[in-house]
């Protein structure tokens, strides 16, 4: 069965490495939900019931339940792979989004964001002799654009996860809930277990 990638460190700095962030993202999601139909085919043992030589003689349609994988090997894969990899990159995201939403005294270009301030207050705007001049685009802070980064990310994955759940009811049998609803079933029967 597959693994998820192991956590990451969470420090700011992996955070403000938005490189980083969404390399271990990129990483996480390619292990599981990119390649769901594979993991979920390593569950069916194709051979459990051997091979009738009459299957060969007529021609019949596949029976849509052929597919199906069984509920305890779908339980386990839910519970030890896919919810503990869509949990971790869901902590990695709280973590980097309040990260995000702290102050942050070491940003490197806080000084140069205040001189650009500056400059753009003392600056004289004539625009019938150029109508662009009043434009000015301050630079962002690093949490700002950390910021934009989760709040992609968190986009991604509400997408790759309903995709992902799709294709799990569809091979596990159908689940009335979704991804959402699941996962934070999960999450309650795991602080019970706790």
């Amino acid at each position: 069965m597959t693994q998820a990638s192991p956590p990451p460190e969470l420090t700011p700095q992996f955070c403000f490495s938005t490189v980083q962030l969404r390399d271990f993202l990129r990483i996480s999601r390619s292990s599981i939900d990119d390649s769901i139909t594979q993991n979920l085919n390593a569950l069916l043992t194709p051979a459990s019931t051997g091979f009738d030589p009459s299957s060969t003689s007529i021609r019949t349609p596949r029976p849509s339940n052929s597919r199906r994988i069984s509920p305890n090997s779908c339980r386990n894969f839910k519970n030890q792979v896919l919810f503990p990899s869509w949990q971790m990159r869901s902590d990695v995201l709280n973590y980097c989004a309040s990260v995000a939403t702290s102050p942050d005294p070491d940003d490197p270009e806080s000084v140069l964001r205040q001189v650009e301030s500056e400059r753009d207050r003392e600056r004289v705007v004539d625009e019938r002799l150029d109508p662009y001049s009043s434009r000015f685009f301050p630079r962002e802070a690093r949490t700002e654009r950390l910021a934009a980064v989760v709040r992609q990310e968190r986009g991604v994955e509400n997408i790759i996860r309903a995709r992902s759940w799709g294709l799990v009811s569809e091979r596990c049998g159908e689940d009335w809930r979704d991804w959402e609803e699941a996962l934070n079933d999960w999450r309650k029967g795991r602080e019970g277990r706790q």
